[in-house]
């Protein structure tokens, strides 16, 4: 017999209501064989770039043919889209609101498809819980192998949205935002190696990266290489910059969070790229 499916869920729900409860039952009642994990469901309340950055560092880490069910939705009940995006190894099941824009940038092979198929739906569906009601079921009965097409046509028009890209000031400047804090306060911006790739030499030429109220001029290769309470640059498990402090919470040290703006300041030229428009 082949192995059974995962589900997974990411949501923005929390723990403190039945919703995640029930939608786990929605999905065992119709395929119980089928193994359900959480991803997070912590996500920021209607936050759909959260949402984005979450299932985007997450999915790629589970086997092949696993079904992602993805429920940030502050359009539910509107003329908004639920929808299957299904790509060479992996399946997603979320609304077309942008959630799943930075798995759409990674994936090269990708189909989307309308859900219309209204007999997968339980019914009558809510106008408030379509997590229940819609997504869910469909999650399950693709868990047993239903193929997506049975769902809906497929769609080129789907929502996606491009992720904030660093911008190049002047030669020496690169200005970049902090996309999210995490749990333990480190600062997760959108510079990558591949924007400012001196700034992740073995040892960097001489910088200042401002955010908030501080100003950090080094880099470390772990936490605990820092002295406690110090403010650096790391290069995180993302793959993004982080802004972090050792046993400490660096996004309450430099009093800044998601959208401030980030500047990396070379005391040397080292872009050549025109200097993007103020």
């Amino acid at each position: 017999m082949p192995e059974p499916r995962i589900v997974t869920l990411t949501t923005d729900f929390g723990l403190n209501d039945h919703f995640i409860g029930t939608m786990r039952g929605v999905i065992l009642n119709i395929n119980p064989t089928v193994q359900v994990a959480d991803i997070c469901n912590a996500v920021q309340s209607f936050d759909v770039l959260d949402g984005a950055l979450t299932i985007a560092q997450a999915y790629r880490y589970f086997p092949s043919d696993t079904v992602h069910l993805v429920v940030v939705d502050p359009g539910v009940g509107t003329a908004r889209r639920p929808i299957i995006a299904t790509t060479e190894k992996h399946i997603f099941v979320a609304p077309d609101n942008g959630v799943l824009s930075l798995v759409y940038e990674r994936e090269e092979r990708l189909s989307v498809r309308h859900i219309t198929s209204e007999h997968y739906f339980l019914q009558p569906v809510s106008r408030t819980f379509h997590g229940r009601d819609i997504f869910s079921p469909v999650a399950g009965w693709l868990s047993k192998g239903v193929e997506p097409a049975k769902f809906g046509d497929e769609i080129t028009d789907f929502v996606r949205f491009a992720m904030p890209k660093p911008k190049v000031l002047s030669p020496t400047t690169l200005k970049g935002v902090v996309l999210k804090m995490d749990k333990f306060g480190n600062l997760i911006t959108n510079i990558t190696p591949l924007d400012a790739p001196a700034l992740f030499e073995p040892t960097p030429p001489e910088f200042t990266l401002t955010v908030g109220k501080a100003e950090i001029k080094s880099i470390r290769e772990a936490y605990g290489l820092a002295a406690p309470g110090e403010v650096f640059g790391i290069l995180g498990s993302t793959g993004f910059l982080e802004l972090s402090a050792n046993r400490a919470y660096a996004a309450q040290i430099v009093q800044a969070n998601r959208g401030a703006e980030v500047q990396l300041i070379f005391a040397q030229p080292q872009f050549s790229a025109t200097p993007a428009a103020q």
